[in-house]
């Protein structure tokens, strides 16, 4: 990890204000020098103590009843010269199985780059969630929070991490930014806590996952090689809407389009916009796949040598599959713009679609504008989640600040963040973290994947999950490692709780393969 301290301040003001020239009387250089290091410390950010909350609880999972206790608290990590630098906040719920330090432990976190861990906490895995309304956006307060009987506490004790700058994870001393808010700083901070929290709690000998949602996944892909590299081993990795090549967003490159194509197709099967709409999702979205990567990839490599007669058959294929007008695809150059799609899918109906999941529909001033002014989504539950986690956290987990809780801090974090890879000196047009993942599971030949993936994603397309994870280098016994989940729902694939049920099931049997014979 890179530092940047802040330099020799005090020296640098000394000799800017100059001192008497007297070899037996120092003190108005002393008095400098004081007021020199007052006026460094007015930059460094207080250090407080760790502390923690234990409260103990229990859920229903299963139709088994499962006692656990909650720890809610802060630890602090540290830089190269012993300095504090980051007080990390975290839950974790434990269960006293009477096999320590054999119990499985997963680390969950969100991703932004800039989001808190809440959304995973307060709607996923966790022994509690908010009651949701599936594709509708949740009724105004009071919200209800509800004892999660998916969750996966049955089989793991999970903590959950606030990211730096994010929930009640903050800088401290002499701390920057810079130093954190970047792909490689981000994992080195991460790794430092695990290494922590595993070392605090003797958990070295336990089966050990990661799970990150959406920039999470980027995280986790780096994350499992650094602490490899570190010497702790995972038994498994969960990615939940995954991004680990950031060129699927890059302008100017075709192969974006051909990986969003399946979500969109399935956003607009699911608004009934599809003629002659087939009954099975799933086959349909196999059929618009196989015509991404054969047709359609040709067609978008020829650029502007197409000929009208192949361009007229591609749009119309494309109008059967997007239920949009082949005069508006070929306008658009055959290359539908997730934005755009999101805009003219439901124009008709002066309705937009959302981003993070599709199915939710929005209302923007001006029907005839190019992109929708926001995401439908994201405003159908952030209001639950900040108000349903603030109210948990002090009533339940008995943990309160005198600041505020910080669910996202996009402002500051992401405009910031540094895409940057140490390894490839900053050349690559866009972040990749594949290379990462791949080279962890070449090492650590154990090691499983499972992703997880909602059809009405477009923040973080299907196939192209599909894709990334299909060019690891992985050798075939290697590629069995990697499973893969789909599910009728959106980015944040529990807001449906049948989509979350699946979800439980599915990763019920991963853990009992990825924990097996230890």
């Amino acid at each position: 990890m890179r530092k940047t301290l802040l330099g020799p301040l005090a020296l640098a003001l000394l000799l800017a204000l100059g001192s008497p020239v007297h070899a037996d009387d120092d003190t108005p250089k002393d008095a400098d020098k004081a007021q020199a290091d007052k006026e460094h410390k007015k930059d460094e950010a207080p250090v407080p103590p760790e502390r923690s909350v234990v409260s103990k609880h229990s859920v229903r999972i299963d139709g088994r009843t499962v006692n656990y206790k909650a720890t809610a608290g802060t630890l602090l990590i540290r830089d190269d010269k012993d300095q504090p630098t980051v007080s990390f906040f975290y839950v974790a719920y434990t269960v006293d199985d009477g096999k320590p330090g054999k119990r499985p432990v997963t680390f969950l976190y969100n991703g932004g780059p800039g989001s808190s861990s809440m959304w995973l906490h307060m709607g996923s895995v966790g022994p509690v969630r908010v009651a949701n309304d599936g594709d509708k956006p949740v009724p105004p307060p009071p919200y209800r929070t509800v004892p999660n009987e998916y969750s996966l506490l049955d089989k793991s004790d999970l903590v959950f991490i606030d990211a730096p700058g994010t929930g009640y994870s903050q800088l401290v001393g002499k701390a920057e930014g810079k130093d954190f808010y970047g792909v490689d700083q981000d994992g080195a901070a991460f790794t430092k806590f695990i290494s922590r929290y595993v070392s605090l709690n003797h958990r070295w000998n336990s089966p050990k996952f990661l799970f990150g949602e959406s920039y999470g996944t980027t995280r986790s892909a780096v994350l499992v090689k650094d602490l490899q590299d570190e010497g702790m081993e995972f038994n498994g990795v969960i990615l939940m809407s995954s991004i680990l090549d950031f060129a699927v967003a890059a302008p100017g490159i075709d192969h974006g389009y051909m990986m969003n194509l399946p979500t969109e197709a399935a956003i607009a099967w699911y608004h009934d916009k599809i003629p002659n709409k087939p009954a099975d999702l799933a086959g349909f979205l196999d059929e618009v796949r196989h015509f991404a990567s054969t047709d359609y990839s040709v067609a978008l490599a020829k650029g502007d040598a197409i000929e009208p007669a192949e361009a007229d058959r591609i749009a119309n294929q494309l109008s059967r599959y997007l239920g949009l007008s082949p005069a508006y695809i070929k306008d658009a150059d055959l290359r539908i713009d997730p934005s755009r799609f999101r805009k003219e899918l439901l124009r008709d109906q002066r309705r937009t679609v959302g981003r993070l999941d599709g199915r939710f529909e929005g209302i923007d001033p001006d029907a005839a504008g190019e992109t929708p002014d926001g995401d439908s989504a994201s405003d159908a539950v952030t209001g639950a989640y900040v108000s349903a986690f603030n109210q948990y956290a002090a009533s339940e987990l008995k943990f309160t600040e005198d600041r505020r809780y910080l669910p996202n801090n996009y402002g500051v974090i992401n405009r910031g963040w540094d895409w940057k890879r140490k390894e490839d000196g900053g050349w690559t047009q866009a972040t990749y973290v594949g290379g990462d993942l791949g080279d962890a599971m070449r090492r650590n030949p154990h090691l499983k994947v499972f992703s997880a993936n909602g059809y009405y994603d477009l923040a973080t397309p299907f196939y192209a999950t599909e894709f990334d994870l299909g060019h690891l280098g992985l050798e075939p016994s290697l590629r069995k490692n990697i499973q893969f989940g789909f599910y009728p729902s959106g980015h944040m694939i529990y807001l449906d709780v049948d989509a979350l049920k699946q979800v439980k099931a599915d990763l019920s049997r991963f853990y009992d393969e990825a924990s097996a014979g230890h």
